[in-house]
């Protein structure tokens, strides 16, 4: 028996690794440092990092996500008081006189089981439901076509919700036969579904702490953000988020074909996680490995089919909605457009336009503007000395497409929490945007309370969009000169680590194709054409001494 195993109180375990070169935010960090002393304090200089059997960082994070998806449940729950008699599905929740706007309880979740006819047990895409104007007349197009709906969300979140009615039908069926709380079928329906956008966001945290590496604890500020509180049940974005960050982990891992798959699960749920496969696209390009990423895209591609297809043969028509929807959109009121118009007068560009009618131009400039940020972000990709981290590029793509949008919804804003924690680990700054951000839901709700009732005027709500705007751009120049820089990038550690997200990108060298014109290769590797030197006179030999 050896002197180290004598000195044992317990028998060693069978893997005795030690996390040596964890980063310890408790010494280096003075916010963590602060927050720590309820708790014992910083950790010790001696002490032995990474053997807790329990109380193990990720278990630390999912206790504190815990808090906060009460209190975001929390906020929420003026909202879910039942009212009424009779039976649950007789029953609603009490919105009485806008008080989803002064009480900021609002969900989208509770006006869109009765405006999706889930509260009627209908299958979405399936069914339709005709538009209304306040005297309740049916609205017409602006073509003299009847303003027709369908259900607006892509079909994994429509499917969802359809389950989550489900759920909460049979536990109003319950009701009837077994002593259980009469709780308004509508307000089941919201715990059902925000029981499994928790889960989706525990699941965000993990795949955010295994991308994270030797710097586990920077996902506590996924865990902890203060987006959460107001956002992570106002929709049904972090099943997208979920899709997303496990994406990200399985190319981490080197998994192109599973991270496809996630991808492809994410759009079938929200849009956005096919912008991830830009930036894997422009890493590419660079390093000359095509194969895996074609391979996650291919992956990608079928997945979406596969899961859209039924859908998309039996009820085409719903099954377009979401499309139709967000070309029709004009700008949204979170919108840099809607900012613009708020403070100069300025009426858009597609003023006067007849009920859902496209805002072509409006489409036009979007597209434009994001498709020059995505050239900006692709030669940044190319041409800086050091190849730049995965998910530095990914949160500079979907940041440009939030802010070149004509909608940035608030609960949009989760989808840059893991994007930002992985590519600019500062916690004070990303405290500080994701603080901002979180906020400026209170005067979005007084606004639309409305000035009458003693709500805000809108420069009020508009002001605060601008300073998140203008906060989420501080952020991208802060990550592009930690490209430009790479000493000062934490994650690279001082350049003992070169992208712990990368998978196949992880420690490869630059290999651009040979097609690739000079000025968009590395800024090391540019061909640099040197004046020649001027000729030396030659002394003949007998000069010589």
């Amino acid at each position: 028996m050896t002197e180290r195993e004598l000195a044992s109180p317990a028998p060693l375990a069978g893997d005795t690794r030690e996390a040596d070169d964890r980063d310890l935010p408790s010494r280096n960090d003075v916010l963590s440092r602060a927050l720590s002393y309820p708790f014992g304090g910083p950790v010790g200089r001696h002490a032995v990092i990474g053997r807790a059997r329990f109380m193990t960082p990720l278990r630390v994070m999912f206790i504190i996500a815990m808090v906060f998806l009460a209190l975001g449940y929390s906020t929420k729950a003026a909202c879910l008081q039942t009212t009424g008699s009779g039976t649950a599905g007789q029953r609603v929740a009490n919105w009485q006189n806008n008080r989803a706007y002064y009480e900021l309880c609002y969900s989208d979740t509770v006006p869109l089981y009765t405006a999706e006819l889930l509260n009627l047990g209908k299958f979405p895409y399936k069914s339709s439901w005709q538009e209304n104007d306040s005297t309740g007349k049916q609205r017409m197009q602006y073509d003299g076509e009847p303003a027709v709906r369908y259900m607006e969300y892509p079909v994994l979140t429509g499917i969802y919700q359809y389950v989550s009615m489900a759920l909460a039908k049979t536990y109003t069926a319950a009701t009837t036969v077994i002593a259980l709380p009469v709780i308004a079928e509508v307000v089941m329906f919201f715990n059902i579904a925000a029981f499994g956008l928790a889960l989706a966001w525990l699941t965000t945290i993990w795949a955010t702490a295994r991308q994270a590496g030797r710097r586990i604890w920077d996902a506590a500020l996924v865990a902890g953000s203060p987006i959460l509180i107001f956002q992570i049940f106002t929709n049904f974005d972090a099943l997208a988020t979920a899709a997303a960050a496990g994406a990200m982990l399985a190319w981490a891992r080197r998994k192109p074909a599973l991270a496809g798959v996630l991808i492809g699960l994410g759009v079938a749920a929200k849009l956005y996680p096919l912008l991830l496969l830009l930036p894997l696209a422009m890493l590419a390009v660079r390093t000359g490995r095509m194969r895996q990423v074609g391979t996650t895209a291919l992956a990608a591609v079928g997945t979406w089919v596969v899961v859209n297809l039924p859908i998309m043969v039996m009820f085409p028509r719903g099954w377009s909605e979401f499309f139709r929807l967000n070309t029709r959109r004009g700008d949204d009121m979170d919108s840099l457009y809607n900012v613009v118009k708020s403070f100069t007068g300025w009426r858009g560009f597609d003023p006067n336009l007849g009920f859902w009618q496209p805002p072509t131009v409006t489409n036009a400039v979007t597209a434009v503007l994001f498709a020059a940020c995505l050239i900006v972000i692709g030669y940044i990709a190319l041409t800086a000395p050091q190849r730049p981290r995965v998910a530095q590029l990914a949160f500079l793509v979907v940041t440009a497409f939030l802010l070149t949008n004509k909608v940035w919804s608030p609960q949009f804003s989760l989808w840059l929490v893991p994007l930002a924690v992985l590519a600019l680990p500062h916690r004070r700054i990303l405290l500080a945007w994701m603080t901002i951000d979180a906020l400026v839901w209170v005067p979005r709700m007084l606004y639309l309370y409305g000035e009458a009732n003693r709500g805000l005027p809108e420069q009020w709500f508009t002001t605060t969009v601008l300073l998140r705007d203008i906060a989420v751009m501080g952020l991208c120049a802060l990550v592009i000169r930690q490209i430009y820089r790479p000493e000062l990038d934490l994650v690279r550690h001082g350049g003992r680590i070169d992208d712990p997200t990368g998978g196949v990108f992880d420690g490869a060298p630059d290999n651009p194709p040979r097609w690739l014109p000079d000025w968009l290769r590395p800024d090391r590797d540019r061909v640099r054409v040197e004046p020649a030197p001027e000729p030396q006179p030659v002394e003949s030999a007998s000069a010589q001494p």
